[in-house]
């Protein structure tokens, strides 16, 4: 094969790892951001915060002080020494003072007063710096937690305890127990457990708090909360057959056929639905708690004089530079290991610098079209909403989608509306009969005001409210409303009729 030497032109991109840590940067939350600077700053000694430069210059003053003190200090002594010399002729002329001018140089502040505080004190808690909040919080409580510390205090014989850790551990966050009481039997591998037993230990499980805890279905959750009902209520008789006889009928909001099973009149049946919505259909959300998740804003929405501004949350990430003190010490011939590496250190800092200056400004510029293309949602609500997609964005920017796509993930607004997430602002569109189009969230809004303000007795079904949305020159089919309706947790319209 014969050798020859070709000339080709080309473009390709190349992944520098300058290029992969501002794309890195770009796409992480404040909160992984922040542990990603503080990594930096733990590895790079280049680098540094305007707080460290802040403490530098300060400890430099105090140092400068220092040395003033020093020189007026040497004068004092002179003083000093002179006042002694006086005070020691007038002790031998008799003429000495029976009080010291001052305590012994060796003397300690323990010596004279008892600083001792008691460890749990709150002064000793405030001066220590070890002390971290999240770390003092207490953990959530959850409901298995709260079951077994009632299961402690309540007498069970060895056997039935088995019996009731094992229920425990099948209910479930809600309070119910998700799990027969034949799978609870062969798990226990005891010949002389019988179901019967586990049943009974399972009723004694029921009487603990949250009323309705271990029921294994809302209707015996119902039934358990109105039997340890403690105020007289009129109805109680009534609703207690309503639910254990015809809970079917409850289901499906038969009030014809109610009225008819129980031989009640309307005033009879509306209090009986009051009792029984007063209950809870999930008692473990009583006890469970979690931990509140923090939302720190990137960019923070605000109205001045008429117009929408867009500013980047300061504290959000520290403010970092390069440690002049140290960018010093580099001499440029010195190829030696010491210097190399603190070139090496230098030039990393500078990229990591501005890969943060690029992630500031690439999201400050997206946050600003956004506001400016959602206008009408920050001054009408979400009715005002318009069909916004991630290639809008890009297309008015001139950037890539993707890159749009990793600044709208994990990314907060706070707003005069609330602290909504980027990817918020993005949806669908649906025409309209004008020949627009109108946002999917728009569309959400408009079903869950109609519903909002729909007569109790009559709820609107779902062909109702494509109806609706079709006069107001909306074209939406029932399926795509039914949709949009169980994505909001709406029950459809026969879940929701009730009396007046």
């Amino acid at each position: 094969m014969k050798q020859t030497l070709q000339l080709r032109l080309g473009q390709h991109l190349t992944m520098t790892p300058q290029l992969q840590q501002a794309i890195r940067l770009l796409q992480l939350s404040t909160l992984d951001l922040k542990q990603e600077i503080q990594e930096a700053l733990d590895s790079n000694l280049m680098l540094e915060t305007e707080e460290d430069n802040s403490a530098r210059e300060e400890a430099r003053q105090q140092e400068q002080q220092s040395v003033i003190d020093g020189l007026n200090g040497e004068n004092l002594k002179a003083d000093k020494a002179n006042s002694n010399d006086l005070n020691n002729e007038k002790e031998i002329n008799g003429e000495a003072s029976s009080m010291p001018e001052e305590l012994p140089v060796d003397s300690g502040w323990d010596d004279v007063y008892d600083s001792t505080l008691p460890p749990s004190s709150g002064m000793a808690s405030r001066d220590s710096g070890d002390s971290d909040y999240l770390a003092q919080r207490r953990s959530a409580r959850t409901l298995y937690d709260y079951l077994t510390w009632q299961l402690n205090l309540t007498p069970f014989s060895d056997l039935d305890r088995q019996i009731a850790v094992a229920i425990i551990d099948g209910i479930d966050e809600d309070g119910y127990l998700r799990m027969e009481l034949n799978e609870i039997l062969d798990d226990m591998e005891a010949d002389e457990i019988e179901l019967d037993e586990i049943e009974a230990v399972l009723h004694r499980i029921q009487q603990f708090d949250p009323p309705g805890v271990g029921a294994r279905d809302l209707r015996e959750c119902l039934l358990i909360q109105l039997r340890q009902y403690t105020e007289p209520h009129p109805a109680m008789e009534l609703t207690l057959r309503l639910v254990d006889d015809h809970f079917d009928l409850l289901a499906q909001q038969d009030h014809n056929q109610i009225k008819r099973k129980l031989k009640i009149d309307d005033d009879t049946l509306k209090s009986i639905n009051q009792l029984i919505r007063s209950l809870i259909p999930r008692p473990g959300s009583l006890v469970a708690e979690t931990e509140a998740q923090y939302v720190i804003p990137d960019v923070f929405v605000t109205r001045r004089d008429g117009t929408w501004h867009v500013d980047l949350n300061a504290e959000a990430a520290p403010k970092l530079r390069v440690n002049p003190d140290y960018a010093r010490l580099i001499r440029r011939a010195d190829n030696s290991e010491d210097n190399t590496c603190l070139k090496n250190h230098l030039q990393e800092a500078r990229w990591f610098i501005k890969s943060l200056m690029s992630r500031n400004e690439t999201l400050l510029r997206v946050a600003t079209k956004i506001v400016e293309l959602q206008r009408g949602f920050f001054e009408h609500g979400e009715e005002a909403m318009k069909p916004l997609v991630l290639r809008d964005i890009a297309e008015a920017l001139d950037l890539h989608e993707s890159t749009i796509s990793r600044v709208t993930t994990q990314k907060y607004m706070h707003t005069p509306r609330g602290t909504l997430e980027f990817k918020y602002f993005f949806s669908s569109h649906v025409s309209t009969a004008g020949g627009g189009e109108c946002s999917a969230t728009a569309i959400r809004a408009l079903i869950k005001k109609l519903i909002a303000a729909e007569k109790p007795n009559k709820p609107l079904s779902d062909n109702k409210l494509a109806s609706i949305l079709a006069d107001q020159g909306i074209q939406v089919a029932r399926r795509t409303v039914a949709k949009y309706r169980e994505s909001m947790a709406i029950p459809p319209s026969n879940e929701r009729k009730r009396l007046v």
